[in-house]
């Protein structure tokens, strides 16, 4: 972060520089200030790369600040919600902190969700999950519309899902061992945040 703050003061200083010795130049003929107009347009595109860089670190810092009050799996990270909300609002508040619900994409991803949310939450909760059947019943999307690429519904007891159009988001269950259930999107459940982490 030092090297990168001098990098940037270097940057600075060097267009400073440029630009005091552009307006001195006045005596010069044009080829020599178009040159350094070039040479200027280089170093403001230089220093805005840099400022998106330490941004994008800035960011990085923070997701890994709220890793360390959640889990890391699989270059994600997962935070806990334990305030019951609806799965509309429960969505709105991830999306908020930069993340989204979770949506557990294997059976490596679910299970650690599920013993996270058994230790963090409680044994006998539902969770949010980042999944819906709103458009069109019985097709089953994720946050950003795409179907979904694993899937773990309760399929032994009660043929999950089984709720029709009264029963359009998804929760997992540590009661049932991460099995997911389809629940109506108005009932209030904890959540669980995922961040995509570098």
């Amino acid at each position: 972060m030092a090297t990168r703050r001098i990098c940037l003061m270097f940057c600075f200083l060097l267009l400073a520089h440029f630009t005091s010795q552009q307006k001195s130049s006045k005596k010069r003929n044009s080829k020599k200030d178009s040159e350094n107009s070039a040479a200027i347009e280089e170093l403001k595109k230089q220093v805005n790369d840099i400022i998106q860089e330490m941004n994008l670190l800035k960011e990085q810092q923070a997701l890994q600040t709220v890793c360390l009050r959640g889990i890391k799996v699989l270059g994600k990270c997962f935070l806990a919600d334990p305030v019951k909300k609806t799965f509309h609002t429960a969505g709105e508040d991830c999306s908020a902190k930069g993340g989204s619900l979770v949506t557990p994409l294997s059976g490596y991803e679910n299970d650690e969700l599920y013993s996270y949310v058994r230790q963090s939450i409680g044994p006998e909760e539902y969770i949010w999950l980042g999944i819906n059947d709103i458009v069109t019943d019985g097709l089953w999307v994720d946050q950003t519309g795409a179907s979904l690429r694993f899937k773990n519904w309760e399929t032994e007891v009660t043929l999950q899902p089984d709720g029709g159009r009264r029963q359009n988001c998804g929760v997992l269950s540590t009661t049932a061992n991460g099995k997911w259930f389809d629940e109506s999107c108005r009932a209030e459940k904890a959540s669980v945040c995922e961040f995509n982490i570098v």
